[in-house]
């Protein structure tokens, strides 16, 4: 992700506390072991928003679809196609990832966090230019209000990383996860092909393989969770995510008007579509808003997201041609890839704007 230019703000005063916090460099976890028990202004978050808030509902475990790998690859289609086509967001298991991965890349993340200051400060950057940063919400100069929680960042592919500059305690378990990431995103993609009727490696042609950006969150103890979150309502910008986490809950996904709770499964991957891949599916398959609350727990909460964005940056992308017809007219204008990213990262991480910007004006 870019650096974040600095917003004009005609409030001095909380640029200022921003700049003070950012150039402390001890991120929120550093806020926490100061003993902190009040969260600074410029984190919390209106208690009145324009519109009524979503009540979250409870209880809805089969609403995100657990889809199990080990069924037969007809019946994997098809529900992989179902729940692309209505939420957005499944959980799978039971596939071919080792639970031994998916622990050491989340536990090497809690191990980076949970250093000294003094160690940690020497990586927190805004700067990507080496494929690796770590901060306090790449987006903190333009949101409205900072959310609880602290990021590693790094480019995996199709440039690795400059790997000396990734912390060590990181490092292999990252090299490791990639390749594991590419193998099972390589094998949804083919699934999510088949299931839109076109060919098997038809997203992989397109490069939406090659770009990866890993963003690995940790989310610790929040004092005052009902005035903040740990990650805005938003929808992811690229082609498909895939996400691993501990067994500390927060991430909720928007179903209709309300919020529904995911309950971390033991040893699944959470898998999402993007923006991009909507508007590549012609509508078909729905990118859905998420969000994190604020960690209320004692025990951080950690999850590892990989986003696979097409490497062909200077590409046109939009609907595939074989899904438009005089019965389905495209319902997005193309676009250059590069274009599309430079206004994602123009704004704060929220809400569901960049499908909206693109989709045919008559279609609206």
């Amino acid at each position: 992700m870019s650096n974040p230019t600095l917003n004009p703000n005609p409030n001095s005063d909380r640029l200022k506390e921003l700049k003070e916090f950012d150039e402390s460099k001890i991120g929120v976890k550093g806020l926490v072991d100061k003993g902190l028990t009040t969260i600074p202004g410029f984190f919390i978050h209106p208690s009145e928003p324009p519109t009524p808030e979503p009540k979250t509902r409870h209880g809805y475990k089969h609403s995100i679809p657990v889809v199990d790998f080990s069924t037969p690859r007809s019946t994997l289609v098809d529900q992989i196609h179902q729940a692309s086509t209505t939420l957005g967001f499944f959980q799978i298991i039971n596939h071919s990832v080792p639970v031994e991965a998916i622990n050491r890349i989340v536990g090497s993340i809690k191990t980076f966090n949970e250093q000294p200051d003094e160690v940690k400060m020497k990586y927190y950057s805004r700067d990507m230019s080496r494929g690796v940063g770590y901060s306090t919400n790449f987006d903190l100069y333009n949101s409205r209000d900072a959310s609880w929680r602290d990021t590693l960042q790094m480019r995996l592919g199709p440039t690795p990383p400059d790997w000396e500059h990734v912390p060590e305690v990181c490092r292999d378990a990252a090299i490791q996860w990639d390749k594991e990431v590419v193998k099972i995103g390589e094998e949804l993609m083919g699934l999510l092909c088949e299931g839109l009727g076109v060919k098997e490696d038809r997203l992989k042609e397109l490069s939406c393989l090659d770009a990866r950006i890993m963003a690995a969150h940790y989310y610790p103890y929040c004092p005052q969770p009902e005035l903040t979150k740990g990650l805005t309502p938003h929808t992811d910008p690229g082609v498909l995510t895939v996400l691993v986490q501990n067994e500390v809950a927060g991430l909720q996904v928007k179903f209709g008007d309300d919020w529904v709770d995911l309950e971390p499964i033991p040893g699944a991957i959470i898998i999402n579509i993007g923006d991009i891949l909507q508007i590549i599916s012609n509508d078909e398959y729905k990118s859905v808003e998420h969000r994190v609350l604020a960690n209320p727990f004692q025990e951080p909460r950690v999850s590892v997201a990989v986003f696979f964005n097409p490497s062909q940056r200077e590409n046109s992308f939009g609907p595939l041609p074989e899904l438009i017809s005089d019965e389905k007219p495209a319902v997005y204008r193309e676009f250059i890839f590069m274009d599309y990213m430079r206004r994602f990262f123009s704004k704060e991480l929220d809400g569901k704007t960049l499908t909206n910007y693109y989709r045919v004006s008559n279609q609206i």
